[in-house]
């Protein structure tokens, strides 16, 4: 009697482990036939598809790393559709900032081949013309320039030298441009050696961006510039007492081809505060612009300690 009781006992145990078998593999062969639907949906290019699972599911994981996958393509392809608006935009700004000085250049010259001026004017108008050549000029040498950085095709060589010696040789060259577009100047250059990372022709590009752009667009008279450190950064800072940066603006100056200004009169391309941070960037550094509408702007770079 004792027998078929454990026995009885025993069939009992067998029949509750094998429904509990039989329920976990149907709720796996379930769990399979969504994830088969699901990665056909994902195939035909629905990423929003997504797998709902629980966390005693044996095949959890499989189903997390299916849904990571759909999120992942799902980013991946946001972020290809914003760069393809972002060239076509690019291209839309690309195709006004070349053709507009061009035909412009073309007619000045076409009235000085054809005798339409003649005297002071004909020579006026070449002057003019040569002036529109040298800004387009420009605007092609900073796109390409541009080019190469978004690329990461520019090559830098970067050297352990000192950043404020570095700074007064630039500055030095600055010192006539500045008095001759009639702003003062203020330069704080420590006599101490500030050891950074460098390659200095990048960094004669940021200075000279940042500089023209305060002398060409602040609509200020007065630049001062700033170095200093502590134990692991070095800090740059050039500020103006122009007219300053609109609060909506700001956070898009560094944007390629963004121009606060949107009169297409205002001398400028929209790439040199855009070239500045990605060569800012390529020495691990940051650059950070502040500005209160009518009271200037200041922009601080930072870069590294050689420690």
């Amino acid at each position: 009697m004792e027998i078929n009781a454990y026995l009885l006992l025993a069939f009992v145990f067998a029949l509750l482990v094998i429904v509990y078998l039989i329920t976990k593999l149907w709720r796996v062969r379930t769990q399979l036939s969504l994830i088969k639907d699901a990665t056909d949906d994902i195939k035909s290019g629905n990423l929003n598809r997504r797998i709902l699972t629980r966390e005693s599911d044996m095949v959890k994981q499989v189903c997390y790393d299916i849904n990571e996958i759909a999120m992942n393509g799902q980013l991946q392809l946001i972020q290809q559709k914003q760069s393809e608006q972002a060239y076509k935009r690019l291209m839309t700004s690309l195709s006004h900032d070349v053709k507009t000085p061009l035909a412009s250049l073309v007619g000045y010259l076409d009235a000085v081949e054809h005798n339409i001026v003649s005297g002071e004017e004909k020579e006026e108008y070449i002057h003019v013309a040569y002036e529109k050549a040298q800004n387009l000029k420009h605007f092609v040498e900073a796109l390409f320039e541009w080019v190469k950085l978004d690329s990461k095709e520019q090559v830098f060589h970067f050297e352990h030298c000192d950043i404020n010696e570095l700074t007064r040789n630039i500055i030095a060259d600055w010192v006539p441009i500045l008095e001759n577009n009639h702003f003062e100047y203020e330069i704080d250059i420590p006599e101490t050696e500030y050891i950074t990372r460098i390659d200095p022709n990048a960094y004669t590009r940021i200075l000279n961006n940042l500089l023209q752009n305060a002398v060409s667009h602040s609509e200020g008279n007065k630049v001062i510039l700033q170095i200093a450190e502590d134990d692991i950064q070095t800090r740059l800072m050039i500020s103006d007492n122009g007219k300053g940066i609109l609060p909506e603006d700001l956070p898009h100056i560094f944007e390629r081809m963004y121009q606060a200004d949107q009169s297409r009169s205002v001398r400028g391309n929209g790439l040199g505060l855009s070239i500045t941070q990605e060569l800012v960037t390529a020495h691990q550094g940051t650059i950070i612009a502040d500005s209160v509408p009518g009271s200037g702007a200041t922009f601080t770079i930072i870069f590294p300690k050689v420690l």
